[in-house]
């Protein structure tokens, strides 16, 4: 029986990516993003093991639709990927945007806990595997940077629950990626990451054996 797993920030970049790489893979996908039109062409490109689930990552009640609609439409819950994620575009404190600064934890930090609430009672019952998109900005101090603060959460949130999901046998890994070309910048980094390379991570960590938990992939580009 196909395994089951539930992204979200899935219509593009690092989730998009993912998507392709776990159904290639025989998994079957349920992807949550905003965009109901990216979301609709990746069904169609992929077929009726992916299924489209639109709504906000921030929003607790369209999570947990989500993640039934998935459950009720594969037969269970295999593994989820909290990937949803922002950046900020005024840096610092003292210039930076106080409305920006609640946009991003509430993506980065609250949707990434709702995430992990609304799939926890189901990946206990598959002994499941749960997966956090942190970033390098969460493994080293970047002069003022909110959102690698965001990210820090991230990382420590990560190995706290990587301690309390080995007490019934299930999994937690952060996947931290450096410099990553997608849709998150403005311009296009070529010779950066690309979101395949993250998307490998990911299924690095999800295909290894029960008995052997990968708590962090740390990829950075070469250059």
């Amino acid at each position: 029986m196909a395994k089951t797993l539930y992204i979200t920030g899935a219509s593009s970049g690092i989730g998009a990516a993912t998507a392709h790489a776990a159904f290639a893979a025989g998994w079957n996908v349920g992807l949550m993003a905003r965009s109901s039109d990216k979301l609709e062409a990746l069904v169609e490109e992929m077929g009726d093991r992916v299924l489209a689930l639109p709504g906000d990552a921030t929003d607790l009640a369209a999570q947990e639709r989500a993640v039934a609609q998935t459950v009720e439409k594969f037969g269970g819950l295999d593994a989820a990927f909290a990937n949803a994620g922002m950046g900020v575009k005024a840096p610092g404190t003292e210039k930076g945007d106080p409305d920006e600064w609640r946009r991003v934890v509430d993506l980065n930090i609250m949707g990434l806990l709702y995430t992990t609430r609304v799939s926890l009672p189901h990946l206990r019952r598959t002994k499941g595997h749960l997966l956090l998109t942190g970033s390098a900005a969460g493994r080293r101090h970047i002069a003022g940077s909110i959102y690698g603060a965001t990210k820090w959460f991230v990382h420590g949130y990560a190995g706290n629950m990587a301690e309390e999901m080995r007490e019934w046998g299930g999994r937690c890994t952060v996947i931290a990626p450096g410099m990553v070309d997608t849709p998150f910048f403005d311009e296009a980094k070529p010779d950066k990451l690309q979101a395949e390379d993250v998307a490998n991570a990911v299924m690095f960590a999800l295909e290894q054996d029960p008995r052997a938990t990968v708590r962090e992939v740390y990829l950075m580009p070469t250059n």
